[in-house]
């Protein structure tokens, strides 16, 4: 017979939560991966398009952050929206050594659909939680996040020391 020689899960809540989270995380992912590929397009550019059409047009920089790729990545993506006519990089009113990037009308048509399915496909895998678990749980993550990047950052910081 097997012993235990930690920790139950119950005496490591953090570790019980990052566990849950990690497997939830790489389910929806999963189901995210396979509703864009069902649209024809890879996930960086979906995830370009979907930024452009909720914040407007961005520079390229702006982004890569929110979508988390590199710079190469992103100017690569981007490069590929524009020779599709799905995006275009406009002089920043701002400063006009900066590019913007916007959506084309062809590009805002095509997310602005793509999307609805992809909403549809994100719907159905959290069909388990009720409209109240999910503000909740939305609520929580947030502040999940935001804690950790404290502590993350906070870490980073010692280790410089």
């Amino acid at each position: 017979m097997e012993t235990r020689t930690g920790p139950s899960p119950h005496d490591a809540p953090g570790a019980r939560l990052w566990l849950l989270l990690w497997k939830a995380s790489h389910a929806m992912e999963a189901v995210a991966r396979a509703s864009v590929d069902s649209l024809g397009l890879c996930l960086s550019d979906f995830a370009v398009l979907e930024s452009l059409l909720h914040k407007g047009p961005l520079p390229v920089n702006e982004i890569g952050r929110k979508v988390m790729l590199t710079s190469g990545s992103i100017t690569t993506a981007v490069d590929r929206l524009a020779r599709r006519g799905w995006v275009e990089r406009r002089a920043s009113e701002a400063d006009r050594r900066s590019r913007v990037v916007h959506l084309t009308p062809r590009g805002r048509a095509l997310i602005r659909r793509l999307f609805v399915q992809h909403e549809r496909h994100l719907r159905q895998a959290a069909s388990a939680l009720t409209p109240s678990e999910m503000k909740a749980l939305t609520g929580g993550l947030r502040k999940l996040g935001l804690a950790a990047e404290t502590v993350s950052k906070t870490m980073k910081e010692r280790k410089m020391e």
